[in-house]
């Protein structure tokens, strides 16, 4: 059993309300659309990621017979439902923003046509998957922001929650621009170019600092890229510099040097000095060490001369973000469209299309909330994905959906590209049919209920 493909990585009321819809017959066409409420604190957009483990996740639902023999063990399921469950398959149809996509607070991201069993089941997976794939891909769309151009690895899989949230983190940062990622796995599984220097721990298993470097060189020539803060920074890099004629005379360039803790700016400047001074104008200064986009912003905005930086913890966990209020509701069931109204939580009914209006420069204007069959002016962002169970397209490649969100951040107004919270949000307008939809369904619930006999 892969404990990440099993329909049974849900909460325990998904399986009770299958169970309660077996029992009444109710396997209606529902569907359910996920979308963001509310932005966190200091976002001013979001950066849709993880369609594709989705997809994945529903084309192969199903139980294994180890997972209906604990079903039907716990002793909460009658066993005509158990034997339903064998033949239960993800049929129905995915329509989604495509990942590497902007969007804001309202608007539909994903949409799931199926019967009701199925679309209920999927309801927690789902949201796993999205909410934190873009999490992540938001948080590390700022760093790519701020440091336009710079060389950014992400650095995350020691402090991540899990395995399963390292590796799709590394995936999430190189969809929003990340040029790469330290876990060698996203490299074997995604084709993510993987980064990576030597450990502290190599310095100090050698009693010799230089030997220590000329011992890595030797073995790895062509990415030879020195740690040079274990002891004193700038005494370090003057060893490079000595090394330097020694290690070219055998073939190997020194290709960079990666501080990881200390006065970054201070450093770089005082590296870059030694550096330049001793020959080596094109060896870089690559920075690690408890960085995230504000600490970026500050370092480049001090001018220290920093090629590229490492991130791990702050990006793996969205140390300043780490959850979005993010659902996923019923909007139709067999024909008719619902709306849930509770205070602060009303959702806006129907099967939804976001369209997305462009001024003349390219750049976003505004968005329209419409039903799907309430055509507006502008790019309709959601789009088939799958259709009867399995996906209208083969797997869409990272480099298509890391151009596609490059375009979605260069599209931003200026002003929603900063790290605090503007004070002039995105507009996002509702439809005017959309909007009569939801006032008639709430003058219906005002009416007296049905008295059952």
């Amino acid at each position: 059993m892969n404990p990440l493909a099993s329909p049974l990585l849900t909460d325990l009321y998904q399986l009770t309300m299958l169970q309660a819809y077996f029992a009444h017959g109710m396997e209606g066409t529902a569907v359910f659309e996920f979308f963001v409420r509310k932005l966190p604190p200091n976002r001013n957009f979001m950066m849709a990621a993880g369609l594709d483990q989705v997809l994945e996740f529903l084309e192969n639902l199903r139980f294994s017979q180890d997972e209906l023999e604990w079903v039907e063990a716990s002793g909460l399921f009658r066993p005509d439902f158990v034997k339903h469950l064998e033949r239960l398959r993800f049929t129905g149809d995915v329509s989604a923003m495509p990942e590497g996509t902007i969007f804001f607070p309202h608007e539909p991201i994903l949409r799931v046509v199926a019967p009701m069993p199925q679309a209920q089941l999927i309801e927690s997976r789902l949201i796993n998957l999205v909410h934190f794939e873009t999490v992540v891909a938001s948080k590390a769309a700022r760093s790519v922001l701020v440091a336009p151009g710079k060389l950014l690895v992400d650095f995350g899989l020691r402090r991540a929650h899990g395995a399963e949230a390292g590796l799709l983190a590394a995936r999430a940062a190189y969809i929003a621009g990340y040029s790469g990622t330290a876990t060698v796995l996203a490299g074997a599984q995604f084709g993510i170019p993987v980064f990576g220097t030597m450990a502290h721990s190599f310095i100090q298993a050698h009693d010799d600092e230089a030997r220590a470097f000329t011992d890595f060189a030797r073995v790895f020539p062509k990415s030879t890229v020195f740690l040079i803060d274990t002891y004193d920074t700038e005494t370090a890099a003057a060893k490079v510099v000595a090394l330097a004629p020694q290690l070219k005379r055998a073939g190997i360039a020194v290709k960079g040097v990666r501080l990881d803790s200390g006065d970054l700016v201070t450093l770089a400047r005082n590296v870059r000095r030694i550096l330049d001074q001793g020959g080596l104008p094109e060896t870089t200064i690559f920075a690690s060490g408890n960085l995230d986009e504000y600490r970026i912003r500050d370092v480049l905005a001090a001018r220290a001369p920093i090629d590229g930086f490492g991130v791990g913890t702050s990006l793996v966990t969205s140390s300043d973000a780490p959850f979005l209020d993010a659902v996923y509701k019923l909007e139709e069931y067999a024909g008719r469209p619902r709306r849930k109204r509770s205070a602060g939580k009303a959702t806006w009914p129907g099967r939804k299309q976001v369209y997305r209006r462009h001024r003349g420069d390219g750049v976003f204007d505004h968005d329209v909330v419409a039903l799907e069959d309430d055509t507006q002016p502008g790019e309709p962002l959601l789009h088939k994905a799958m259709q009867g169970g399995r996906r209208v397209a083969p797997p869409e490649i990272l480099e298509a959906i890391r151009a596609r969100a490059a375009r979605g951040l260069a599209g931003l107004p200026e002003h929603l590209k900063g790290l605090e919270a503007t004070t002039t949000p995105y507009t996002v307008k509702i439809a005017p049919r959309l909007r009569a939809l939801a006032a008639q369904l709430d003058r219906a619930s005002a009416e007296p209920a049905t008295v059952l006999p």
